[in-house]
């Protein structure tokens, strides 16, 4: 019989929606079981996380939710979970995880763990064991196969799926694994980048800068702009390769891939590096100077227009127009 186990992404106290995408995922791979659908559960690892294995409890499709508290488990370091996820899958035929910067982190050691090749970026179900994935920047789609009898390990595009909806609280249980973890790795400290900013990979507003921002000290009409939208701030690779930005706001085939509701591209030209990273937003808004920018081949709204004049009229126009409706 096929059983199904989601590895759930957290961070302080609270489920990351990633998760959620996941057991969508697994939704569909149980379905493609029948006649017998598969029951899904989901792992949270952890210190404390009684709230975060609440809200796994509450996302549709959840048969139960193990909890695996531990010192050990405070921070999510992969080499220390990979082990006890491994222990888990003799139990489960398929063992997901976010296409996340955490889940590319942890599911290949989980797969290396468990003698098997991992499927990457996996965006639809075609059968249990065939799924769909991109390759060549998301210009190629193909279909992977394993062996019928083989344990699938593999990260989820959660671009590519919608977050489960909420339904009745599913069961939690405790478990305690008696698996020796590695000490050769230590969780030292965590330098948020966007701190009271939201997420760059779960968030529904994003507003991302190019390299014609020129400087990391112009970025900074982007993140004004990005706080009156309540948006993540995002960045090409040109800006990340100048040193605009710190790598963890790159969007792109070797950046994040994200799927917000509102992408604004502010000076970016729209390599195809860069346009896989975002061809799952719903919106998208370019601001270029460039009217043959390739950006406004893709955007639902372009405007040919200097972006340090645009910018600050924009950021002017949403801020007047919050204040009114809270007036």
């Amino acid at each position: 019989m096929s059983a199904i186990l989601v590895v759930a992404e957290h961070a302080g106290g609270r489920l990351n929606p990633s998760t959620a995408k996941c057991v969508s995922c697994a939704v569909a791979i149980a379905a493609a079981c029948a006649p017998q659908a598969a029951p899904i559960d989901v792992a949270v690892l952890g210190a404390e996380v009684a709230p975060v294995t609440a809200a796994a409890a509450a996302l549709g499709g959840v048969r139960r939710v193990l909890s695996l508290e531990r010192a050990e488990n405070a921070a999510a370091l992969a080499a220390v979970w990979a082990p006890q996820i491994a222990a888990l899958a003799p139990e489960y035929t398929h063992v997901l995880g976010p296409s996340t910067t955490f889940g590319k982190d942890l599911m290949p050691r989980v797969a290396a763990l468990l003698g098997v090749g991992q499927v990457s970026d996996l965006m639809a179900v075609q059968t249990p064991h065939r799924f769909q994935r991109p390759i060549y920047a998301s210009n190629v789609l193909v279909s992977v196969e394993l062996p019928a009898q083989q344990r699938v390990v593999a990260t989820v595009r959660t671009a590519s799926f919608q977050p489960a909806p909420a339904a009745g609280p599913a069961p939690i249980e405790a478990r305690q694994l008696q698996v020796p973890l590695p000490g050769h790795t230590r969780f030292v400290a965590r330098s948020p980048v966007n701190a009271g900013r939201p997420d760059l990979q779960t968030a529904a507003r994003v507003v991302s800068g190019g390299r014609a921002l020129a400087s990391s000290d112009n970025f900074q009409l982007l993140y004004r702009l990005a706080d009156a939208l309540g948006a993540a701030v995002g960045a090409s690779r040109a800006a990340v390769d100048a040193g605009y930005v710190p790598n963890d706001l790159q969007v792109g085939q070797t950046g994040k891939i994200i799927a917000p509701e509102l992408y604004i591209a502010l000076g970016i030209s729209g390599a195809i590096q860069h346009l896989t990273g975002i061809k799952d937003a719903r919106t998208i808004v370019a601001i270029n100077k460039d009217a043959d920018a390739p950006i406004f081949e893709v955007a639902d709204i372009g405007l040919v227009g200097d972006l340090f004049q645009v910018v600050p009229e924009l950021e002017q126009l949403i801020r007047a127009r919050r204040a009114s409706a809270h007036s």
